[in-house]
C-alpha cells in the first residue's frame, strides 16, 4: 500500500507504519486488490464514530498498470456492501480529477445525491496544503 501510494505522486504518503497499523486495525473497511497474486489497488475507509453508517474513504490507489479497467469503481462498490453503509464521504482537492469522476460515477451508480463542500481549507493547514472538499455520497441503496 504504501508503495502504491508514493508511486501515485498525487496520493499524501503516510509512513509505512502508518499502512501496517491501518491494515491491522481497520482490516473490515480495507479493500486490496490483486491481479495474478500481485498487489493493484486498494481502498482505505473506516465507518466514522459519530455516524456508525456513513463510510469515510480515506485512499483509493490502482497501480498504473491496472488502471483503466474500473478496478477502483469495483473496490468502494464492495467497500459500500461489506459495510452496509448508508452514506459515504470522501475529501478532494480541486485538482485531483481522477478522484472527482471516481466519487461521481459511484453517486450516479447508485443514484444517489453528490454534495460537495469545504472541510479543510488551505488557511487551516500549518503546511500550505490544498483545501479539501467534502464529497459527501447518499443515500446508498442496498
Amino acid at each position: 500500500m504504501w508503495h502504491m501510494t508514493k508511486d501515485s505522486k498525487v496520493l499524501d504518503l503516510n509512513s509505512s507504519y502508518y499502512y501496517l497499523l491501518w491494515c491491522r486495525d481497520f482490516a473490515d473497511t480495507t479493500v486490496i486488490a490483486e491481479i495474478d497474486g500481485e498487489p493493484a489497488g486498494f481502498v482505505t475507509g473506516y465507518l466514522r464514530p459519530d455516524a456508525p453508517t456513513t463510510l469515510m474513504v480515506w485512499q483509493v490507489a490502482v497501480t498504473e498498470a491496472a488502471r483503466g479497467h474500473g478496478l477502483a469503481s469495483r473496490m468502494l462498490d464492495e467497500l459500500v456492501a461489506r459495510t452496509s453503509a448508508a452514506a459515504l464521504e470522501t475529501t478532494i482537492t480541486d485538482d485531483n480529477a481522477a478522484s472527482q469522476r471516481l466519487f461521481a460515477s459511484l453517486a450516479e451508480r447508485f443514484g444517489a445525491d453528490h454534495q460537495i463542500t469545504p472541510l479543510i481549507t488551505a488557511e487551516m493547514y500549518p503546511d500550505g496544503h490544498d483545501t479539501e472538499y467534502l464529497h459527501r455520497i447518499s443515500p446508498l441503496a442496498d
